[in-house]
């Protein structure tokens, strides 16, 4: 008999947390497949050692192509997206999926998801979707997290539960995107197919945010080029008014700045946005930097 859930963790040199996120998993009784992105450190032994299912990539696909991956492999009705660097709460998995049963007709259940320092993430807008709980607050706007369920604009990519079929039928994440952004085109398209996007106030996750790679010299740098390439991809795909040259004009100064003060890290930061976002004006293809085939 299958599971009525399968977790999907996507990994890339992420031994430092993926214990305690499949530990708490396993705790809840819920079958984890990890999906690796060619680590180089002790992921897939950790994995394996969990009793988690391992799909190794021989390369780094991304994480929106490993999800897809996963989510093909997967034989349960509901698979939950979780970053390794989110850790679920007693009871959340449960909840996620009490509020499927109560809203059939959704696509996306998001936990409330908690920070470091404790705060709750909950964007109200993307890149893609309009405001609907917005505030003015001394010429700002600020989210109002809510305080039960509540359908969302946007939910975070770093723990979605959805329904299998429905996740295949609209294609999954993005295959063009490597790494950003998969989480908002996704949420635009199940907006777009009627499925509203639930925010379930009593699941809750932790997430260390950030900490789902080992930092290592050049991996900022490959993020940075990413959100650069994604953000003008993104634009593009749903016809929207792109800042790219603003993002270059901004950014370039900050490069130079940043050497100067021999700041690499910050270096790293800066450049990799704007080699980024130049390479996708020229209609450069992520894809092709990580040396991936297209699907």
């Amino acid at each position: 008999m299958n599971p009525p859930v399968t977790a999907i963790v996507v990994t890339h040199d992420s031994a430092g947390v993926l214990p305690e996120c499949l530990a708490a998993l396993s705790a809840e009784g819920i079958v984890a497949l990890v999906v690796d992105n060619a680590s180089t450190d002790r992921t897939v032994a950790l994995a394996e050692s969990a009793g988690a299912r391992v799909i190794r990539n021989a390369k780094n696909e991304g994480f929106g192509r490993a999800n897809n991956t996963g989510v093909a492999a997967a034989e349960s009705d509901f698979c939950l997206l979780v970053n390794p660097d989110l850790v679920l709460q007693p009871g959340a998995v449960s909840a996620l999926m009490a509020a499927a049963g109560r809203y059939p007709d959704a696509g996306l259940y998001a936990p409330r998801i908690i920070e470091p320092d404790g705060r709750v993430f909950y964007q109200n807008r993307s890149l893609l979707t309009e405001s609907v709980l917005r505030r003015p607050v001394v010429g700002e706007a600020r989210a109002v997290v809510p305080a039960g369920d509540a359908c969302a604009p946007f939910l975070s990519g770093a723990c979605l539960l959805v329904r299998r079929d429905l996740f295949l039928e609209l294609g999954g994440f993005d295959p063009n995107i490597f790494l950003f952004y998969e989480d908002d085109d996704l949420c635009r398209r199940m907006l777009e197919r009627g499925r509203a996007l639930i925010h379930v106030d009593g699941a809750v996750a932790v997430h260390a945010r950030g900490q789902s790679s080992t930092p290592k010299p050049g991996r900022r740098y490959r993020a940075r080029w990413h959100l650069g390439w994604s953000r003008v991809y993104i634009a593009r795909k749903y016809g929207l008014k792109s800042d790219a040259m603003r993002t270059i004009v901004t950014n370039a100064p900050k490069v130079l700045l940043a050497a100067l003060a021999l700041r690499r890290m910050e270096v790293e930061r800066y450049a990799g946005i704007v080699a980024g976002t130049f390479a996708a004006l020229r209609g450069g293809s992520a894809l092709a930097r990580e040396g991936l085939d297209a699907r």
